[in-house]
């Protein structure tokens, strides 16, 4: 019976934190309209619905009753499962990030988080690869020189800057001790690991900017040189299926920045789940911000960026962590 109950637990987890994610995820998108509209000097979106509220619900039937055209030189199957394999990943990373503590429900106790595993950094990292092939595959199999060309630029940064995010999360684990997510907030309750482990936190949202593709390093949808780069071809649903997994990775990011710098859903006063979120949108709200404020910046300059300025430092600032836990600094 303790099986079944566990089951139906877990189902129920998977089905409230899904719907949940793609209600914020859809409204996400209205935020940011809306502050870069103030950022820009003008109102955002205010025709449907009181405030512009029901924006994000006629986008979505628009992009549902559009004219879905697949192209003659596409590879038709891989064509169509690319959008759905950067969703799954991006979903799929929010399965270990737990968003409270433990609560009592007609005499249980449930955990919030769906998979409470020993490995979760290590989980995260790799859903995080895997949504780099929906972008690749996308571009390569729509059969357009554009595509294919937003395909290799982002197949090249996401890599280059992938190896900066893993080394700026490798300060959180010495000092934790541990890659379960649980244990690592846990290990903040004196203290968040931001005001520890600085240049770690700043490392890991510039590295995340560039894996989310997120200005200034939206290199792979460049309109001015790629005329929307890897998704050219892509129209209907399957056009916002990419545009939901890119706010989804957002707000995983944001997330994952709240879980290992900002204490997680740590807070006085107010219940975990509700510090959990007020952290993420103070996250967001710097992504968009940022983009509201920098320039595209030039491809070559992203790469070297990468490669000659950010994986120094982070590597540099891995060192100086381990060396102060050893000493007893930290």
């Amino acid at each position: 019976m303790e099986a079944v109950y566990t089951l139906i637990e877990m189902v129920v987890k998977n089905i409230v934190v899904v719907l949940v994610l793609m209600g914020f995820v859809a409204y996400t998108t209205l935020l940011e309209r809306k502050l870069l509209g103030r950022l820009q000097v003008r109102p955002g979106p205010n025709r449907v619905g009181p405030f512009g509220l029901l924006q994000p619900l006629a986008d979505g039937v628009k992009s549902f009753f559009k004219e879905d055209i697949i192209p003659d030189e596409a590879d038709k199957t891989i064509y169509v499962l690319a959008p759905g394999i950067s969703l799954f990943a991006a979903l799929s990373m929010f399965a270990v990030i737990p968003f409270g503590g433990t609560i009592t429900l007609l005499g249980r106790e449930i955990n919030l988080v769906i998979a409470n595993i020993d490995t979760g950094l290590l989980y995260l990292l790799a859903m995080a690869t895997l949504g780099e092939y929906g972008v690749v595959l996308g571009g390569w199999a729509s059969g357009n020189k554009y595509g294919v060309l937003g395909a290799l630029r982002a197949a090249a940064q996401m890599i280059s800057y992938e190896v900066a995010l893993g080394l700026a999360v490798i300060g959180t684990i010495i000092l934790a001790g541990s890659l379960n997510l649980g244990e690592i907030v846990a290990a903040q309750e004196g203290m968040w690991f931001i005001v520890k482990y600085p240049f770690g936190f700043i490392f890991y949202l510039v590295a995340g900017l560039a894996e989310i593709n997120r200005t200034p390093f939206d290199m792979p949808e460049s309109e001015s040189e790629l005329a929307c780069g890897f998704n050219i071809e892509y129209s209907s649903m399957k056009f916002a299926t990419f545009m939901i997994a890119e706010y989804a990775h957002m707000f995983t990011v944001a997330s994952i920045v709240t879980t290992l710098f900002l204490g997680g859903w740590m807070g006085p006063w107010l219940p975990g789940p509700v510090w959990f979120l007020i952290k993420v949108f103070a996250v967001i709200f710097f992504f968009i911000w940022e983009r509201g404020t920098y320039p595209r910046l030039r491809y070559d300059h992203i790469m070297q960026f990468g490669w000659k300025v950010l994986l120094p430092l982070t590597l540099l600032n891995v060192v100086v962590t381990a060396a102060l836990v050893a000493l007893g600094v930290l």
